[in-house]
């Protein structure tokens, strides 16, 4: 093939006005995107029964499934009653609170039976509507079980890195519903008193979230249940809140000898309704992480806590005896039952029998049997929303097929998730697109992920057989110097690849010959001291939109900027506010709009609650080109991102979840839990088996 010429400048301004002169695609369709690990958590909530430190291990081995098994269901709660279970489940594409009947024989220790064999599998149901679209999370009811009481992230704030996360409260009986966190405020992990008077939460505090990856800085409140009044602020630094009694309250801290630990606060109110920490004490010694406390009025003296004791990949249930004198007894629920398994989250009975938690319902590790989850859609009628188990997803151009990179292997699948995953590179990929005039052509870059500029990384070109399945793969490598060349994506008339490379010594976008790459063509088209990174080419071939820190070099903030194929017209388009981030835009199929990952809204939940994300941010958004019309599309506590738009409708039915198996156990811990040179001095809790 004779070589190209490099694109002129002028050739690549008519190529884009050309090109609007074609039949405009519509705006609706199709937008995928992945969630760090969160296809393979496969939770259901389990109950133990808390044994006497006298008891033998064996007899503590009576575990029981108290959710359903169906999708994932996790932060649970019992009813004050005892003989109901509040939990979140994102099942229906949605994510909303549940309670569900649980049987007797859940707290007996006994029997070895399932609570819901026991009681005929009755159906979950529903707390709240499903609309609006939020995050709905740490439910908890008033004593007379008429108010549910929990976090949502129904408001937008009125900025940009403001966590919309608040404690509501809804009456049952009636629907209606009060916010109980100020305007402007952003409330966490509440816990409602005994009495059902007080419910104490976690907040950023004024100056809200500061982009903390591990912890958030928070500081405890209490407040009114029935107003949210009264409010003050009872602890420092300080999260994830738990009542023991009408004066008592437990909490965790992360202290500067790096260990999480445990601390019991007595807490004092007068007759004007004035709150104060009395005393604030910790009952966890350094040595081993203890967090996420719980307590409950039924087990006086006992606190169950997550642990992460040194020398174990696992975080597991234990209960500790704060009533003894001197050093505290602990005593392990779930490691002489489920060894190799993470435990998150306890929550304790109200009569103090039972101590709950969720971990994935199955063992081991391998493929998850979710590959492609509806997602409920803010505009069901325009576009529909689906999560991938994989990374930088990208459709074929005939909307029949998605590639996808596992970080490592290459993947095709089907998009209607029929069919199986089928690897076609088993190496490091990323990210993936599919050349618009070439049937069966993925373009994708192999080499170290997060890498210098000067890591070697090239652009290849993958032809998959005429077929369009896996047989007689073909790889051409496009780049020719090596240095870190990224984010290949090509121009609609399937003439010419924009990426980025480092060959300059930062990364900055350059334009080559799709075919050919280099040897037929290249030509740089941003330049600066700064990394210019995730490009993507408008279907009208008129922009290309990329994530650049150009703002504040090597800062660690992005924003989104767009350019044309010529070099002209460069302006920014969103940005998340100073230290904010912005990445990973896609066109919408009329290139009026972008789908983007972002830290725009924050945290919406203690980072130490969830398994191991590399950023507590990433939530997937819209924005017109013009950067109006910002919209949230997906509300949870994970790390969202790589979306990208097809002009093909899926409809949500043709993608049904499939997350009904045993499940799989295939994700990490909190990395920075795994602490190795932190001081260890002194007496650790004493343990019992």
């Amino acid at each position: 093939m004779a070589r190209r010429a490099a694109p002129p400048l002028l050739f690549l301004l008519l190529a884009g006005s050309l090109l609007l002169a074609t039949p405009a695609l519509a705006a609706d369709g199709t937008i995928v995107f992945t969630t760090l690990g969160r296809s393979r958590y496969a939770f259901d909530i389990f109950a133990l029964p808390i044994v006497p430190l006298s008891s033998s291990s064996s007899s503590r081995a009576a575990e029981v499934r108290l959710s359903d098994g169906a999708s994932v269901n996790y932060n649970g709660n019992f009813a004050p009653s005892s003989d109901s279970l509040l939990f979140v489940s994102e099942r229906n594409g949605s994510l909303n609170l549940y309670i569900s009947p649980v049987a007797p024989s859940a707290s007996d220790p006994g029997s070895r039976r399932e609570a819901l064999e026991v009681s005929g599998s009755p159906p979950p149901s529903p707390l709240l509507p499903l609309d609006p679209i939020a995050l709905k999370d740490r439910p908890s009811l008033t004593p007379d079980g008429e108010h549910l009481v929990y976090v949502s992230t129904a408001e937008p704030t009125d900025a940009p890195r403001r966590s919309w996360a608040a404690v509501y409260s809804t009456h049952l009986p009636s629907g209606s519903t009060r916010r109980l966190t100020p305007r402007g405020v952003a409330d966490l992990s509440p816990a409602v008193s005994p009495s059902g008077e007080w419910t104490a939460a976690v907040s950023p505090g004024p100056d809200g979230w500061g982009g903390e990856v591990e912890d958030l800085h928070t500081d405890i409140y209490v407040f009114r249940t029935s107003d949210g009044s009264r409010r003050t602020r009872l602890i420092l630094e300080g999260g994830w809140p738990t009542w023991a009694d009408e004066s008592t309250l437990f909490f965790h801290r992360r202290d500067s000898d790096g260990w999480y630990g445990v601390y019991r606060a007595k807490v004092s109110f007068t007759d004007d309704g004035g709150v104060s920490a009395a005393s604030v004490e910790r009952i966890t010694p350094p040595g081993f992480h203890a967090f996420t406390p719980a307590a409950s009025p039924g087990a006086p003296g006992l606190v169950a806590v997550a642990t992460r004791r040194p020398g174990s990949d696992y975080r597991h249930i234990e209960v500790i005896d704060v009533s003894t004198g001197g050093a505290n007894a602990c005593f392990e629920v779930t490691r002489p039952v489920t060894p190799r398994v993470h435990h998150f989250n306890p929550f304790i009975s109200p009569d103090g029998a039972r101590v709950g938690y969720h971990r994935c319902r199955g063992s081991g590790n391998g493929d998850s049997p979710l590959l492609l989850e509806n997602i409920k859609s803010p505009s069901p009628d325009t576009f529909s929303l689906f999560r991938i188990d994989g990374s930088y997803p990208s459709f074929s151009h005939d909307g029949k097929k998605i590639a996808f990179v596992g970080l490592p292997g290459l993947f095709v699948v089907n998009s209607d998730g029929s069919g199986g995953r089928r690897q076609i590179f088993s190496g490091n990929a990323f990210p993936t697109a599919w050349d618009w005039k070439r049937k069966g052509v993925i373009y994708t870059s192999i080499g170290p992920d997060f890498a210098s500029e000067r890591t070697e990384v090239d652009i290849v070109a993958v032809t998959l057989g005429e077929d369009g399945e896996d047989s007689n793969i073909s790889i051409k490598k496009l780049t020719l110097d090596g240095h870190n060349n990224a984010f290949p994506s090509p121009s609609p008339d399937g003439k010419w690849v924009v990426f980025r490379s480092g060959r300059s010594g930062h990364k900055n976008l350059y334009i080559m010959d799709a075919e050919d790459g280099e040897a037929g063509g290249i030509q740089r088209l941003t330049e600066g001291p700064w990394s210019d990174t995730m490009c993507n080419w408008s279907p009208d071939g008129e922009w290309i939109a990329f994530a650049s820190d150009r703002h504040n070099p090597g800062g660690g903030s992005f924003a989104i900027y767009m350019i044309h194929p010529n070099g002209t017209g460069l302006r920014r388009v969103v940005h998340s506010a100073d230290g904010g981030r912005t990445n990973h835009p896609w066109f919408s199929p009329d290139s009026k709009s972008l789908v983007f990952t972002s830290d725009y809204a924050a945290v919406s939940a203690e980072p130490i609650s969830n398994p191991h994300h590399y950023q507590p941010y990433g939530e997937i958004f819209t924005v017109n080109i013009d950067g109006s019309g910002i919209r949230r599309l997906t509300h949870n506590s994970f790390e969202d991102g790589t979306p990208s738009w097809t002009p093909y409708y899926r409809k949500p039915e043709d993608v049904g979840e499939t997350l009904q198996a045993s499940g799989t156990c295939a994700f990490e811990d909190c990395h920075w839990l795994n602490i190795v040179d932190a001081k260890a001095d002194g007496i650790m809790c004493g343990r019992h088996r």
